[in-house]
């Protein structure tokens, strides 16, 4: 698993850690039942403390992203149940959509990004070379 972490943003690094994974199984990079990296290999290779890479892994497993436990590794999970997005998601959405009206963008300049956006973790997802 290739991560690339930026240490001088102020977005923490297990945060960093979590997003990127979160956003390789959106894209179809990896897969349920994927298993992951261990924590210490992850923290090894990454150039990071073990507790980050910890924190990381057990927000995925709170968020069931993840399954496992220490001795059987950590595997990328198949998205389960309620399909309708937590409520703290739809409200940074709607906080980054108006960060972008407030910044100058039309309605349908964001509405234009934000297809864009979907198609591009849609078509890796799917298998698409476009």
């Amino acid at each position: 698993m290739l991560l690339q972490l930026d240490f001088s943003t102020t977005t923490p690094i297990y945060q960093q850690i979590r997003d990127q994974i979160v956003q390789g199984i959106a894209k179809g990079e990896l897969k349920p039942g994927e298993r992951l990296p261990t924590v210490r290999t992850l923290a090894s290779e990454c150039g990071i403390n073990i507790m980050t890479a910890s924190k990381a892994y057990q927000l995925l497993k709170q968020e069931g992203h993840t399954r496992g436990d220490r001795r059987g590794g950590t595997f990328v999970c198949k998205p389960e149940g309620d399909l309708s997005p937590d409520s703290s998601i739809i409200e940074a959405l709607r906080l980054h959509l108006a960060e972008l009206i407030v910044g100058g963008m039309s309605n349908e300049d964001v509405l234009t990004l934000c297809k864009h956006l979907l198609d591009d973790v849609s078509s890796q997802k799917n298998g698409s070379l476009l």
